[in-house]
């Protein structure tokens, strides 16, 4: 099973850009969207053989998720059922047979760190959450989770120590996450690998440099260690700020 996550930053301009050739070419059983800024019914989408989900956020243009999936679910939930976070359409569940697929679009903690404090917030709820989920079967997550959550994993640490996406505070909430039972299928492949992002700021020519950060990440509970089969981060696929990341897992 082939498994594709991007956050598109506005998937009307992705549109326009090549989402559709992308979408076509990697084929993936499941393909997740973040940051898609729709609201319904401000397009349609086109995609023979899949079955759609969207989730929007109540204020226009912003946030959004959405899922693309071959093999149709046994149920589909919107948001964690918690009223503070459930309005800006960051987060759709589908169940299968064997696991819980959930996509996810971290908020963004802002300038100034602004919005940290719910952040902080956010992360213990979707954290409880996720644990209560993969007390029932296996689960794989995908997204923009906007941390960074180690050193390798942006190209200047140093100075961004303490801003939006590499606080301390942010990573300690990854390592939470992981230490629950989770896996970072990408640093289970690949631990030790430098220079591999998936969002580079439009600002400076950071893309043309690689002064990126990996902020986009599949992980899954570690009842499906023996089922991984690889991981990549597509960084040659332009039409966002993002680039899409994958993830292979073996069938049950």
């Amino acid at each position: 099973m082939k498994f594709i996550s991007w956050n598109v930053n506005g998937l009307r301009a992705c549109v326009g850009k090549n989402f559709k050739d992308v979408f076509s070419n990697l084929d993936a059983d499941i393909f997740s969207l973040q940051e898609t800024k729709l609201q319904e019914g401000q397009i349609d989408l086109d995609t023979p053989g899949y079955f759609q989900y969207w989730n929007y956020a109540e204020k226009k243009g912003y946030s959004g998720t959405a899922v693309f999936t071959k093999k149709e679910p046994l149920n589909v939930f919107y948001g964690m059922n918690e009223p503070i976070h459930d309005k800006e359409g960051r987060l759709i569940t589908l169940e299968f047979e064997d696991f819980y697929y959930v996509t996810c679009y971290t908020p963004n903690s802002q300038n100034e760190l602004a919005r940290l404090d719910y952040r902080m917030l956010w992360e213990d709820s979707f954290r409880n959450y996720l644990n209560s989920l993969k007390e029932k079967k296996a689960v794989i997550l995908c997204g923009d989770l906007n941390v960074a959550h180690n050193e390798i994993d942006l190209k200047n640490p140093k100075t961004n120590r303490k801003n939006a996406g590499f606080t301390d505070e942010e990573r300690g909430k990854m390592t939470e996450l992981l230490n629950s039972g989770f896996i970072d299928t990408y640093r289970y492949f690949y631990p030790d690998k430098e220079g591999e992002y998936s969002w580079w700021s439009y600002r400076f020519k950071a893309r043309e440099k690689n002064a990126g950060w990996r902020i986009d990440y599949y992980i899954v509970s570690m009842d499906l260690q023996n089922r991984l089969k690889g991981a990549k981060i597509h960084t040659d696929i332009l039409g966002s700020d993002h680039c899409p990341v994958e993830v292979e897992i073996a069938e049950a």
